[in-house]
């Protein structure tokens, strides 16, 4: 009985496959030898696409010059900014505030900042707090002697909440109001979808929506999909390593774990103009994992393309993946 091969096999074959693919096109011989070798464990596709989005992330990286390091590009972290990032993005926030106040922005009702599609910005805090902004993302900051008010108005944001015991730091959304005095924690808003709350350390009170209900305290890798249903909010705590693949966005990669072809296209298109579009039914049920560049859904495309073997057409602005026919 012949031995089951290993996972770790399996991706150094992927990563020698990969580094194949990026000298030149594929022989007859090669890459039926190829395709074969997808073919014969379930497991092949997923190390392939591993593979081809770590070269991607890769290559892109080299732009950043000789202190660049590919182990940074392996798999999604904690971001850490450094002091340039954080001078960059908060002179970002702080122009956006400045534009808030320029267009007459009453005072008492908060200074607004935003970002466009594809833009990730960082926005520190006078309390010492910071509030990363996802793409597409508006939030209203309101502080006052006894409170620290930040409205989540639409998007997604990640606060890192600097302790004020005199202060409680609130987060409104949808008319609730999530309270902590110290915590790192992620909050979704978008359209058709229930609002998601992510706590990766501190705790975290989501205030209830009736007198008569409790509060629901979130702690350490920890989510709640806030409901108006009564008894329809139900905590349940998360992996790690999941919270990671969640808060990869932090810099600006997108991460997947069996996802499919067709949720991973709709994620894409929160960040780019360039839209992917699956003609098949079938394509578009197959499973991705990688990690990518939020803002290369070209460059992920093509990797799909060459791993589901599907045929990759580029119309202005839409990349159409299909089948090949079997006269391809």
């Amino acid at each position: 009985m012949a031995q089951r091969e290993s996972s770790r096999d399996i991706d150094q074959t992927a990563s020698d496959w990969t580094a194949r693919l990026d000298r030149g096109p594929l022989s007859v011989e090669e890459e039926h030898a190829f395709q074969a070798w997808l073919a014969g464990d379930p497991r092949r596709k997923g190390a392939m696409l591993r593979a081809r989005a770590m070269a991607m992330m890769s290559e892109s990286a080299q732009a950043l010059g000789d202190d660049f390091d590919p182990a940074d590009f392996a798999a999604p972290k904690v971001a850490r900014l450094s002091r340039r990032q954080a001078l960059i993005w908060g002179g970002g926030a702080a122009a956006a505030s400045l534009a808030a106040l320029a267009v007459g922005l009453p005072a008492a009702a908060g200074t607004v900042i935003s970002t466009e599609r594809g833009e990730i910005r960082l926005a520190p805090l006078k309390d010492g707090s910071t509030v990363l902004l996802n793409t597409e993302t508006r939030i209203r900051v309101r502080y006052d002697k006894g409170r620290r008010i930040v409205a989540l108005l639409e998007g997604e944001a990640y606060f890192s909440v600097a302790r004020d015991d005199r202060r409680p730091f609130i987060v409104e959304v949808d008319g609730r109001r999530l309270s902590t005095a110290q915590a790192n924690f992620r909050v979704r808003k978008l359209e058709r979808a229930p609002v998601d709350v992510l706590v990766n350390q501190g705790l975290v009170e989501v205030a209830p929506t009736s007198v008569s209900a409790q509060a629901v305290r979130l702690a350490d890798n920890t989510r709640l999909m806030l409901s108006d249903r009564p008894g329809g909010e139900r905590p349940r705590a998360v992996a790690p390593e999941v919270v990671t693949r969640e808060l990869a966005w932090r810099e600006g990669k997108l991460a997947f774990e069996g996802e499919t072809l067709s949720q991973a296209a709709e994620v894409f298109a929160r960040y780019s103009d360039t839209r992917i579009q699956i003609g098949d039914p079938v394509l578009a049920r197959e499973p991705v994992t990688g990690l990518f560049a939020a803002n290369d859904p070209v460059g992920f495309s093509r990797a799909i393309a060459r791993v589901f073997d599907a045929r990759l057409e580029q119309r202005g602005d839409t990349v159409v993946l299909s089948p090949r026919s079997v006269a391809e």
